[in-house]
């Protein structure tokens, strides 16, 4: 089985992240004060109930973020989810009921609608990806083009809509990129091979205490040409990165990967739409990186319908 970066669940960590948001999103709302058109306008007493509704199509993602919330805002609400995160749902389809105290609940409604909508246009747009390659080889990666503090909780979406998780972070994998091999000064040239990093980061590897995670780290590489391919394959790195390859050239990589390093995965990346997607993914590659999965997601509408 090829090896992968770690997959990214609902978890203490996530959960520890997304907290940190929400109480941001609380200040940026509240500054330690009051909502207060509510407070001028809506008895301390009234009551409501109001259905959490998606007004489009798409793939829901950020309803355990949505509780979480509440539970930050300590308010006196009831959350009732009528999904779960992964779900494709029609335009209209209720995702959850919220009941309790009215005032709370307009308090709290912007917060837990920009989660689920952030987190839904992602997952919405992952899975227009994963369908466009259905029936190939090649699975949809996200990339580290994340909003800051957001990344675990964008790649958790991304998970949501049936993509896969590229490295979480500059920690948890080596990823030798061109920048990286303009740094070295190896020989005359001032650079690393491709071939040559390949080696030095394996010692390098070697070298670290077992607490490091060491064990885990994969070795990836860029090449942006099949002359470098065909020096970095016999060093069998987990995955090659083809950057911005034409797919003449995409195909031209997967025949000599076939012929000398089977097991070593290729990944496309570089400019991925989702017009392009399908021919890319037809060429045999393992993998595609998109980076616009995050950058460029179109939030999904969500709207609180008083029941």
């Amino acid at each position: 089985m090829p090896r992968d970066y770690r997959q990214i669940e609902w978890d203490a960590q996530l959960e520890d992240d997304c907290r940190a948001l929400v109480r941001l999103a609380i200040r940026e709302d509240l500054d330690r004060l009051y909502d207060w058109t509510t407070v001028a306008l809506v008895p301390e007493t009234a009551r409501a109930k109001a259905n959490v509704v998606a007004r489009k199509a798409g793939v829901v993602a950020g309803l355990p973020a949505a509780q979480l919330a509440l539970a930050e805002f300590d308010v006196e609400l009831a959350w009732s989810p009528l999904a779960v995160d992964g779900d494709r749902v029609e335009a209209g389809a209720h995702l959850a009921v919220l009941a309790g105290s009215a005032r709370n609940m307009l308090t709290a409604e912007r917060t837990i609608l920009n989660l689920l909508g952030r987190l839904s246009g992602i997952a919405t747009l992952t899975r227009d990806y994963v369908d466009a390659v259905s029936g190939s080889k090649a699975r949809i990666f996200d990339t580290r083009k994340t909003m800051p503090g957001w990344r675990r909780l964008e790649k958790y979406a991304v998970r949501a809509g049936g993509g896969w998780n590229h490295r979480l972070g500059l920690f948890d994998g080596v990823l030798i990129k061109d920048n990286h091999l303009a740094l070295g000064a190896s020989d005359a040239t001032g650079r690393y091979s491709p071939a040559e990093a390949i080696d030095r980061c394996r010692q390098f590897i070697a070298s670290m205490s077992p607490a490091a995670g060491k064990a885990e780290l994969m070795i990836e590489v860029e090449v942006d040409t099949l002359a470098q391919l065909e020096q970095v394959l016999p060093k069998r790195p987990d995955v090659v990165l083809l950057d911005n390859m034409t797919p003449a050239d995409l195909r031209a990589a997967v025949a000599r990967r076939e012929v000398i390093a089977p097991d070593v995965q290729l990944e496309a990346s570089g400019g991925v739409t989702r017009e392009t997607v399908a021919e890319i993914a037809l060429t045999g590659v393992d993998r595609i990186s998109v980076g616009g999965l995050t950058h460029s997601a179109i939030w999904l509408d969500i709207a609180l319908d008083w029941a």
